[in-house]
């Protein structure tokens, strides 16, 4: 009997769904979306616990969905903030909505299938509060996402005052990490760097949170919430960040490549 290429398509998005959540995708809990498993989930909740008074709405795009862990999280935390996500993969949107389905009273999360940029693209101007990125093809940031120019199209997304953030992942030399954050400070004139304390200092492979801003960061309540987290983290910006970045130079679309990949083991678990 021959096997019908629908069923075989959601099986290889099921494989694909297990093999990001064993490896690198936050635990969900829909009891309690505030529950933050993993260390980059964790801090992109802290950034954005710290960017306006407890409680108050925000509008924000999400550009990458996986389980829509932060879009959850929002909507539990900032009741009313209007959330909309765009992931690539089709088939892992359709498996999420199948068994962790995100629809609710109260819950404002629109999810569409598309190219991260493209829908960037197509944005108003001036219409969010705040900008994620958390897109990795496999284990890698594509290089279309990493340019002066996306970051430009992040901007003009954004109300003044507005927050981007992307989260990255790099390891020793830490080029690639660099590099992006000198594209970000191009952009934006407020920026900071987050991340485990070996990461930027060239001893190990890891997550990055790399923020800016048309307008000052909460950079002393982040720094607090980051020191107190079970899993904690080190803040970097002004003067300190530029000397981290050096001479890395901006990434423009002609000069853009995907991230490094990981190396071996780096997302193993038990």
């Amino acid at each position: 009997m021959a096997q019908r290429p629908a069923p075989r398509r959601r099986r290889a998005a099921r494989r694909r769904h297990r093999r990001a959540g064993a490896a690198a995708g936050p635990a969900r809990d829909l009891a309690d979306p505030t529950h933050l498993e993993f260390e980059y989930t964790r801090r992109l909740g802290h950034l954005a616990d710290a960017l306006a008074p407890t409680g108050r709405p925000l509008d924000v795009l999400h550009l990458g969905g996986g389980a829509l862990t932060m879009p959850r999280y929002l909507a539990t935390t900032r009741p009313g903030s209007r959330k909309r996500v765009v992931e690539v993969d089709g088939p892992l949107l359709e498996l999420v909505a199948e068994h962790l389905p995100w629809q609710g009273p109260g819950v404002d999360i629109t999810a569409t299938v598309g190219d991260a940029r493209a829908a960037l693209a197509a944005v108003p101007a001036a219409s969010q509060d705040l900008v994620i990125a958390d897109v990795f093809h496999g284990s890698r940031t594509p290089a279309h996402l990493t340019s002066v120019e996306f970051l430009w199209l992040a901007a003009s997304a954004l109300r003044p005052g507005g927050c981007y953030a992307a989260n990255l992942a790099d390891g020793p030399p830490l080029a690639f990490a660099k590099a992006q954050a000198a594209t970000v400070r191009a952009v934006f004139p407020y920026v900071c760097l987050v991340a485990e304390a070996p990461v930027p200092r060239g001893r190990r492979y890891g997550n990055i949170l790399l923020a800016g801003s048309t307008a000052p960061l909460p950079v002393a309540e982040l720094t607090r919430l980051l020191a107190g987290d079970i899993f904690p983290a080190r803040l970097t910006e002004g003067e300190e960040l530029a000397a981290l970045v050096g001479r890395s130079a901006p990434v423009t679309d002609a000069s853009a490549a995907d991230s490094p990949p990981p190396p071996d083991g780096a997302f193993s678990v038990g």
